[in-house]
């Protein structure tokens, strides 16, 4: 291999170029469990129904989620933009997020079985004058887009509603698609 600039060697050719190789591979074998410990992110115990429903329901290669909010106990109550601020919002909506991938994995095994979110709708509860429905949906969204890549987005409503369950913050459901068993 002959090099165009004379002050870079053959060999430091040749480690740049395996460099990029593994770090291309690297990233191909990334699971979407690995991207999420990555950025500090842990899966919960998925929930169980609390009513009359399922958590999930597969039909075909869709895997339909019911509306989640966050898992556990301890979870975010409240009106954005009255009793929470917008921020506490998108942290609840990221929350939910995770509880959903929790979902996710246990229906189907493994996370690495979503070929891509087909539709998310978000419900805020907000105080009757909030606007920013979308701001606090995007951190299950951006947490959906750190698991997923690009496949982690999906169509998506971002609405304001004047009570949830218990009071959560934030109820999202969604319907990703699974690659072929």
């Amino acid at each position: 291999m002959k090099s165009d600039n004379p002050g870079v060697s053959i060999r430091h050719q040749l480690l740049a170029g395996l460099l990029l190789i593994a770090i291309c591979f690297g990233a191909v074998a990334e699971t979407p469990e690995e991207r999420l410990a990555a950025a500090g992110h842990e899966l919960p115990e998925p929930p169980k129904p609390v009513a009359t429903y399922v958590t999930s329901r597969q039909a075909g290669n869709l895997l339909f989620l019911s509306g989640h909010g966050e898992c556990g106990d301890d979870f975010t109550t409240g009106k954005v933009g009255r009793d929470l601020t917008l921020e506490q919002g998108r942290r609840s909506a990221e929350l939910t997020g995770l509880c959903m991938l929790a979902t996710i994995k246990s229906a189907v095994g493994e996370l690495s079985r979503v070929k891509q979110v087909v539709r998310i709708l978000g419900m805020v509860n907000a105080a009757d004058d909030f606007t920013d429905h979308p701001k606090v949906i995007n951190g299950f969204s951006d947490l959906f887009v750190t698991a997923f890549g690009e496949a982690g987005k999906g169509a998506r409503a971002a609405v304001g509603m004047a009570s949830l369950p218990s009071n959560i913050a934030v109820e999202i459901e969604a319907i990703v698609e699974l690659h072929e068993e």
